[in-house]
């Protein structure tokens, strides 16, 4: 249980070097590094940052000895680790889209997800979403409580900018710890990140957290009800091409839940900052949402990935205010060859 921990607060590809090995009568858990001292030593930099934050044992560095290995078979002296006979056969991208359509749970309305999955075979024959992009929607209605619509919801794909309320969430969290201070040149960079969606102002943030690891560790330890697909192992460059951090839509839209519903901290601050003027693709040129409808809001956007995630809160012909989550996410394996073509193409989508 204690490497367990240990791998889903560290995240990245570190689960595949963690062992737990014994000697004589004592048991641990290792991090094994073939390599020099000096960089062993960067790597247990890194990780006990993270670990001291959620005041978990930190590490330490140990050379080698004559460890049996428990949770794997030695063999020539190496852990071997246990492999699948047959890999699961890859399914095109268009049956996929359908599978989790029909296997999509809590889903009250057939006909309208039925209408949607029609919609992405066409849109799939057309070529405006192509044999090698993925997809993934989300709509949520809070009056009825109802999951109106889930295509491969819990699919891990990039983050993009959308990563940047969760960056949001994680400062504020310890803000009300009182470990962070909201004060005026984080409320600057705060408001740069969301509405302007800065990457320097966020790298800043990530940074007062203790780096993109953090980030994660806090999310995952203090919200897993929320967030069960994040992956955050990136700063975002100054060329915003960042592919590595993930999450799904799932998360997002559990996400947006806790935040409608004020359960997460300081939530009118982060409704306020995503309600703020900017860029999105769920209201702003389409011919179906009503003129004058509410968005709450996070876009992504690089030459691998469109997408949206937000809010709309919708008024009837008498005033009343109906809301939704809805999210929208296509994401592509090779990099778009015509990327502003392509970006618009996929946000009209």
């Amino acid at each position: 249980r204690y490497k367990q921990k240990i791998i889903q607060l560290l995240g990245g590809g570190t689960g595949k070097k963690i062992r737990i090995v014994k000697n004589k009568k004592r048991y641990g858990v290792i991090y094994r590094h073939a390599g020099s001292m000096g960089k062993a030593r960067r790597i247990i930099r890194k990780h006990s940052r993270v670990l001291k934050n959620l005041r978990v044992t930190q590490s330490k560095p140990i050379r080698s000895q004559n460890w049996r290995f428990i949770d794997s078979s030695p063999r020539n002296g190496k852990s071997r680790v246990a492999r699948s006979s047959k890999p699961l056969p890859k399914l095109p991208a268009i049956e996929q889209d359908i599978k989790t359509v029909e296997s999509s749970p809590n889903i009250q309305d057939l006909r309208l997800a039925k209408a949607v999955e029609g919609y992405v075979i066409k849109l799939r024959k057309k070529g405006l979403v192509a044999a090698d992009e993925r997809i993934a929607w989300s709509v949520y209605d809070f009056v009825t409580g109802n999951k109106l619509l889930s295509i491969n919801e819990e699919l891990q794909l990039q983050t993009a900018s959308m990563i940047k309320p969760l960056i949001a969430l994680a400062y504020f969290h310890e803000v009300i710890k009182g470990r962070q201070q909201y004060d005026k040149t984080t409320k600057v960079h705060m408001r740069s990140m969301i509405q302007h969606s800065s990457n320097s102002s966020t790298n800043w943030i990530m940074k007062k957290l203790g780096g993109p690891l953090s980030v994660q560790a806090l999310l995952k330890v203090n919200y897993p009800e929320i967030f069960k697909s994040i992956h955050f192992v990136e700063y975002i460059p100054g060329s915003g091409r960042t592919y590595r951090n993930k999450a799904s839509a799932g998360d997002y839209s559990r996400f947006l839940l806790a935040l409608w519903n004020n359960q997460l901290p300081e939530s009118d601050e982060l409704k306020r900052l995503m309600a703020l003027p900017g860029s999105d693709r769920l209201y702003t040129g389409s011919k179906y949402v009503p003129r004058g409808t509410k968005v709450f809001n996070k876009t992504g956007s690089t030459a691998h990935l469109c997408g949206d995630m937000g809010i709309l809160v919708v008024k009837d012909t008498q005033g009343r205010e109906y809301a939704y989550t809805m999210i929208g996410i296509i994401e592509k394996e090779r990099a778009a060859g015509y990327y502003g073509r392509w970006i618009q193409i996929r946000g009209e989508v």
